[in-house]
């Protein structure tokens, strides 16, 4: 059987880095489409960019062929460029030997980018790209929404 395929169209944003983020997500499936946000209590933009693409992935109910549209360069060249595979290789080492980040994040995106069939695409922010905005919109949104979640790990990875 052939993979469905779809497009993730993710984004971050936080109000002060270190401080509260969101994630914003569109998932697309022919017509059929699915907004998905969440804000919290103090965390960083790569963490919530890094969230939008595991959410956005975790949301698929089978194996895929996914288009993931970011337009955060951390999460885009660190899969593209193959710098995540090194910092695991090396026990989560970047290649000065000092420590990658966001490693709890990381460990979980990299089974998921397993799973599926994913093509990173990078998107230039802000330019007008009409998905792109609306995860923008719905990551600010949930920034600066109530009922923020704690990101319990984020005080591990500074």
């Amino acid at each position: 059987m052939d993979k469905k395929t779809v497009q993730l169209f993710t984004d971050g944003a936080c109000k002060g880095n270190p401080g509260p983020g969101g994630y914003g997500i569109v998932l697309r499936f022919g017509e059929i489409e699915k907004e998905i946000s969440a804000g919290y209590e103090c965390t960083t933009n790569n963490r919530m960019e890094l969230m939008a693409a595991i959410v956005g992935l975790e949301a698929l109910k089978y194996p895929c062929k996914v288009d993931l549209y970011s337009d955060s360069k951390y999460l885009t060249d660190s899969i593209s460029k193959g710098w995540v595979y090194g910092w695991k290789k090396k026990g989560w080492k970047k290649s000065d030997n000092k420590p990658a980040l966001n490693v709890d994040l990381w460990t979980r995106l990299l089974p998921l980018l397993s799973t599926h069939q994913v093509n990173i695409i990078w998107v230039k922010g802000h330019a007008g790209h009409p998905e792109n905005e609306r995860c923008d919109a719905l990551a600010v949104s949930a920034a600066e929404g109530e009922n923020l979640l704690k990101d319990d790990n984020y005080l591990n990875n500074i």
